[in-house]
């Protein structure tokens, strides 16, 4: 147990905007040191922060973009290619939905929307590569979860050809990440096919048990569905690659359950709430993932239905610097202790 986890970290995807400070990188960067964070999780959609297509090419760009961050005493932690990523795989229902992933010259063309977005999300590996970074953040998109409740009778085999598929479009994708020496972590979330722990067994078993496979660890998602997100770090733990710092509440009524009865966020018997306001326990996840020597970066991920943004994210990194646990290198005990005696030792025992 000799890692640290890195942090406290933020994604700037919920906080970019048309206005200053969180219009451009350098902005936006500046308004994340002040508030004490030392990483930063980038999206690699939005062009008034980064240009996906200039750093897959350029490495100068990508220095200059490290130097941003840089002279401000924050990190890059990952890049993110959510958006892209889900758009690699869409059931027909979703295509209208899924359309505003896309440019508008893409709307309607589904089969020309995944040709993009299987090249933009090839380009980030090189974009990750040339940025020193070794893990990406990602959804796996989702063809099986239209049918996720089992009525009306899913047909025989449905849900194994859809991981077949989902594992067919994103193999080649992760042998170019494996290339290029980066992981991809998959957001575990409800929406795209893998959305728990079975599910992604499925996926990585389509997958060949590929390495490059790993899983983005926020326990918000596991708590409104009443998974258990504790247990989860122990059967998973060698696959987490990245990490999520999401709080969750989940407040079953007499009317609405884990479904939440088609309500809008802030209605629902499970939402969303910022660092703290919520049910999620994150000293036994951080002590968990102490144990177990993960050493990437914890990242605040802010979405919450009844709080300012802005507050929120004022509020994380004290929140998360306070829950990151410095590994020990004894054992509390060792003053008690001795030189072995091995004669001594099996005279305890009556030898």
């Amino acid at each position: 147990m000799s890692s640290l986890i890195k942090g406290p970290a933020i994604f700037l995807a919920q906080f970019v905007s048309d206005e200053a400070p969180f219009n451009t990188l350098p902005s936006i960067v500046e308004w994340a040191a002040g508030l004490g964070y030392k990483g930063v999780q980038i999206p690699t959609w939005d062009t008034r922060l980064f240009n996906l297509e200039e750093a897959a090419s350029s490495q100068s760009y990508c220095d200059e973009i490290k130097a941003i961050c840089a002279s401000h005493g924050v990190t890059i932690t990952e890049l993110s290619v959510h958006l892209q990523g889900q758009l690699v795989a869409v059931n027909p229902a979703y295509d209208t939905a899924f359309d505003a992933f896309a440019p508008e010259y893409l709307h309607g063309k589904p089969a020309e929307r995944e040709v993009w977005a299987v090249d933009q999300v090839t380009k980030a590996a090189s974009a990750s590569q040339k940025l020193g970074l070794t893990c990406i953040a990602a959804f796996t998109g989702s063809l099986a979860f239209p049918y996720v409740y089992p009525w009306p009778q899913r047909p025989a085999g449905l849900v194994e050809e859809a991981f077949s598929e989902l594992a067919r479009r994103w193999k080649p994708i992760l042998d170019v990440y494996d290339a290029a020496g980066v992981d991809v972590a998959f957001e575990i979330h409800p929406g795209e096919d893998v959305f728990d722990g079975t599910t992604f067994d499925r996926f990585l078993l389509a997958l060949d048990n590929h390495p490059r496979c790993k899983i983005l660890y926020d326990p918000s998602h596991f708590l409104l569905q009443q998974l258990d997100y504790l247990a989860f770090i122990d059967i998973y733990h060698e696959r987490i690659g990245a990490f999520h710092v999401k709080d969750a509440e989940f407040n079953p009524t007499g009317r609405q359950g884990v479904y939440s009865g088609y309500s809008d966020w802030t209605d629902r018997a499970a939402r969303f709430r910022s660092l703290g306001d919520g049910q999620v326990d994150f000293v036994s996840i951080f002590s968990k993932l102490a144990q177990y020597g993960f050493d990437g970066w914890a990242v605040l991920e802010w979405e919450c239905c009844l709080k300012h943004p802005e507050q929120g994210a004022a509020e994380g990194a004290p929140f998360i610097a306070e829950h990151i646990i410095r590994p020990t290198d004894k054992a509390f005990d060792d003053f008690a202790g001795g030189t072995i005696d091995k004669a001594a030792l099996r005279k305890m025992m009556g030898f």
